[in-house]
């Protein structure tokens, strides 16, 4: 009985004329989704550990090399705040260890100070220890300190009032410990295994690049299937780009510290210099392609005119983001990027001519706005960028003269 209890969730649900599962291909179509969810979470994974490999041999290296200069050059038989301030300086965040090392120090100093005095005149124990740690944190804020140092100091203060008892003279190695774990960890960073800063760069670089691509990608396609619900996808998953362009600034940072403290990194300077100025404008066009994607929605919505050379523009468009990726991080200079986004401006300006509602214009003047950004990217120059913008986007020089992100009225035409 418990079998024939089973059998209406296992039957398989037939038409009434007798004809083919019905279920079977939505679920075919549920579990292609969650294999390819599957795929792309490991993808993003080993993205991830790919793109942290570097840091964590540092790490490594560091506390190694941290703890075997304090124990054996120094003699301290617990060195255990060398290893902990090198790894501590290579976890903040990249482009900082230069700055966090000096917080280190600075606050084992404001934690020993305020420890060692407090405990002098009071002793040790709960309430001495919130005293100190109480104290610690109000004169480190009161002096301008940073949120690193203040944390830096509170510990320092925690770990004095409560190994005082059984450890003798703490004060003095602790603060040559975060020294020598600060010092080994900018060793690491700047002479024995320093990064690759273009590779860290474009590493970081093709996650932004691939969802600006990919969101307009789906807005063009939208666009030519009139489908809303595509169009508003797209929209709201760049919106969610804050991760992927905290990220891209983060690695910049960090390869502008590694080039000016690193010797074997001197000589590429001149090709960080282009990578560092071409991460506002890209942020810039990620913004700008933001209102585009919206007023496509809204287009669709409204139910405006779509001439046909508007989704190729949107997607000419896409493709310079994702050659602008490729060329980057080949070394090449990006000529087929500069091409498709000029390209992308030509079928804005036919799509123009052919007549268009008020969204329709603001999703015009977005091409050419992130047209000009991807070209400055590239390495056009601001005005050199926005003269080619205009030669391509024709018209009869109608257009405005540079760029605008949106319209108040419809152009005139």
């Amino acid at each position: 009985m418990a079998r024939d209890r089973r059998l209406p969730f296992l039957r398989r649900v037939t038409s009434r004329d007798g004809g083919g599962d019905l279920d079977g291909p939505r679920i075919a179509a549920a579990m292609d989704e969650l294999r390819s969810r599957s795929r792309a979470t490991l993808h993003d994974r080993m993205h991830r550990v790919r793109t942290a490999f570097g840091l964590a041999l540092q790490a490594g290296l560091a506390a190694g090399l941290a703890y075997l200069v304090a124990h054996r050059l120094l003699g301290n038989p617990q060195p255990v705040f060398a290893p902990i301030s090198a790894v501590g300086t290579l976890a903040a965040s990249v482009g900082q260890r230069f700055r966090r090392t000096v917080e280190l120090i600075i606050g084992v100093a404001v934690g020993v100070l305020v420890g060692d005095v407090l405990i002098y005149f009071l002793g040790t124990g709960a309430w001495q220890l919130a005293l100190v740690v109480t104290s610690a944190i109000l004169l480190t804020i009161f002096a301008g300190g940073s949120v690193a140092i203040v944390i830096q100091a509170a510990a320092t203060a925690v770990l004095i009032v409560t190994l005082t008892p059984s450890t003798d003279n703490l004060e003095f190695p602790r603060f040559i410990d975060a020294l020598i774990g600060g010092t080994v960890a900018l060793v690491v960073t700047a002479v024995l295994l320093p990064l690759n800063p273009l590779r860290v760069i474009n590493r970081a670089a093709r996650p932004a690049l691939d969802l600006l691509a990919e969101q307009l990608d789906m807005c063009a396609q939208a666009l030519r299937n009139r489908d809303r619900d595509t169009a508003q996808r797209a929209l709201f998953r760049l919106r969610e780009n804050k991760e992927e362009l905290a990220a891209l600034s983060e690695a910049i940072e960090g390869a502008k510290e590694t080039i000016t403290i690193s010797p074997a990194r001197w000589h590429r300077r001149s090709e960080l210099t282009h990578y560092a100025e071409a991460a506002e404008p890209i942020d810039r066009a990620m913004r700008n392609s933001g209102t585009l994607i919206r007023r496509s929605v809204t287009m669709i919505e409204d139910e405006e005119p779509i001439p046909e050379p508007m989704p190729d523009a949107v997607a000419h468009l896409a493709e310079s983001v994702r050659l602008l990726r490729h060329e980057f991080a080949m070394g090449e200079e990006p000529q087929r990027a500069r091409e498709h986004a000029l390209r992308a401006v030509s079928e804005a300006g036919r799509a123009y001519t052919q007549g268009v509602g008020f969204s329709g214009s603001v999703v015009i003047a977005q091409v050419r706005t992130a047209a000009s950004d991807l070209m400055v990217a590239s390495g056009v120059d601001q005005e050199e960028a926005n003269r080619l913008v205009r030669q391509s986007f024709g018209v009869n020089n109608q257009s405005p003269a540079t760029p605008t992100p949106a319209p108040t009225a419809p152009p005139p035409g």
